[in-house]
């Protein structure tokens, strides 16, 4: 499946928004998107034009997609999840990326950035109720424990995450043992909850076409 390998920090200035992509960088003064606040390539720091209505539905899609590492073809599957469900189907939506597996151990603090997340999951770094879990998309429940296997515990990078996470916060559907190197999820997430700037109803328009 096509992965997106480029520099992720171009994602941030074509959004207009940091996206938090690289974990410490982004709240450091190296940050690209603080030094050059502007769209990429050749004509980049010309003016920004006008978007259409659907340029500016299409740029939300972008912009979601990029938040949580996927591509169209899975960014569409949980779409067409969430329109079978019962209630908001964008708020459908963005509860269903928040209880992606890799998205869960991000923000418990276990790593510093989702796609570092994916890569520790893949690895089976996880347990999840004390089974090894290795698919990202792996939606969390209400009551799962996620914690690191024994062998695991002494990897510096999520040593590291979890002294940073301070900085971001671990939000209130999810609880944290440090010492134990565990998570529960102590409730689903709702729309409150979810703190960057989205806007799901212009992806559900646009899907809608």
């Amino acid at each position: 499946m096509a992965r997106y390998i480029g520099s992720v920090c171009r994602l941030c200035r074509r959004e207009n928004l940091k996206l938090f992509l690289k974990g410490d960088r982004c709240y450091s003064d190296k940050c690209a998107f603080d030094r050059r606040g502007y769209p990429p390539g050749q004509h980049g720091q010309r003016r920004r034009g006008k978007l259409s209505d659907y340029g500016i539905q299409l740029r939300e899609k972008q912009k979601v997609k990029r938040i949580y590492g996927l591509d169209e073809n899975q960014f569409r599957l949980f779409f067409k999840r969430a329109e079978r469900q019962k209630g908001i189907t964008g708020t459908n939506l963005l509860v269903a990326l928040e209880c992606r597996l890799d998205n869960v151990v991000y923000r418990l603090g276990f790593t510093n950035s989702r796609t570092q997340g994916r890569h520790f999951v893949r690895h089976k770094h996880f347990l999840v109720n004390g089974k090894a879990v290795n698919i990202p998309s792996y939606q969390v429940k209400v009551g799962d424990v996620i914690e690191l296997r024994d062998k695991s515990r002494n990897i510096q990078a999520m040593t590291d995450a979890l002294e940073s996470v301070v900085r971001r916060g671990i939000p209130q559907w999810l609880e944290v043992e440090k010492e134990n190197m565990k998570g529960i999820v102590k409730s689903l997430p709702v729309r409150e909850d979810l703190t960057m700037p989205m806007q799901e109803q212009l992806i559900v328009e646009l899907y809608s076409k």
